[in-house]
């Protein structure tokens, strides 16, 4: 899954593709370095930021998405916690509603657009906002407690007739939780097979990251590669990055040695 920020403020990228023509370009070098996934964001998410209205969220991501659709690219991703936004992204074609907030803000509107729809859903823990995640990293143990509160935005999606091969799950690395939780959460990945649902990791360049390497964001693609490795590894089968063909060979080289192995027995 390439990242494809649209905002001006988001943590490693903001800004470098507000621009419709930027935005399509980047879109299809991503394809074009195998993308299997496009996830665009018109609202940044990173701790600390400020909220934008439905509105400005529209505006940033329907023109790019609306000219994505003209074209042959792989399957395109929202990242929204509003409905309104769902909503104008999939009457314009948009394949999957990516919601941080696992239904916390968005809510039985949000399950109710992708039932209709028939659309994907990924739902990602994240506890609060992103002005107030990082003040709520009180877990006991993070790896039980995320699980658990996903099985929560799972069930609700459910209820609200929600197919289960609709969803995906994502725990949310960095997402209220310290740099120490998100390795350790990454450490338990394989946990959240439980759901027997695709499982989405992104740990692209992200400050748990940084706080081992010491690198700012665009420095942290070797440490990515790493967390990604990882993951495949421990059988995650949809990983979010900024870098999509780098991470594309390093999962291709897992696989290939997965593979060998299999030879091997």
């Amino acid at each position: 899954m390439g990242v494809l920020n649209l905002t001006p403020d988001s943590f490693s990228d903001g800004g470098l593709f507000e621009q419709i023509d930027k935005a399509v370009e980047r879109a299809h070098r991503m394809a074009s370095e195998g993308a299997d996934i496009l996830d665009l964001g018109a609202e940044s998410t990173r701790p600390g930021a400020k909220p934008v209205s439905a509105e400005e969220e529209i505006q940033r991501v329907v023109p790019v998405l609306r000219e994505l659709k003209k074209g042959k690219l792989p399957r395109i991703s929202i990242d929204t916690t509003k409905p309104e936004v769902a909503r104008a992204c999939l009457d314009e074609g948009a394949d999957i509603i990516n919601d941080v907030s696992g239904l916390r803000d968005s809510g039985s509107e949000m399950a109710r657009l992708v039932r209709d729809s028939g659309a994907g859903l990924i739902l990602m823990h994240r506890r609060g906002t992103p002005e107030t995640m990082q003040s709520m990293t009180d877990y006991g143990d993070v790896a039980a407690q995320t699980l658990a509160e996903l099985r929560g935005s799972f069930e609700k999606a459910l209820c609200e007739g929600v197919r289960p091969e609709q969803l995906a799950v994502d725990p949310g690395l960095g997402f209220a939780k310290t740099a120490e939780q998100s390795l350790e959460l990454l450490a338990s990945i394989e946990v959240f097979h439980a759901f027997a649902r695709p499982v989405v990791v992104g740990p692209s360049r992200k400050s748990f990251i940084g706080k081992v390497t010491g690198r700012v964001p665009s420095e942290r693609d070797f440490g990515t590669a790493a967390a990604a490795a990882y993951a495949v590894l421990k059988g995650i089968q949809i990983i979010r990055v900024h870098a999509v063909e780098p991470m594309k060979d390093v999962v291709r080289v897992i696989q290939a040695i997965q593979g060998a192995c299999h030879v091997r027995s």
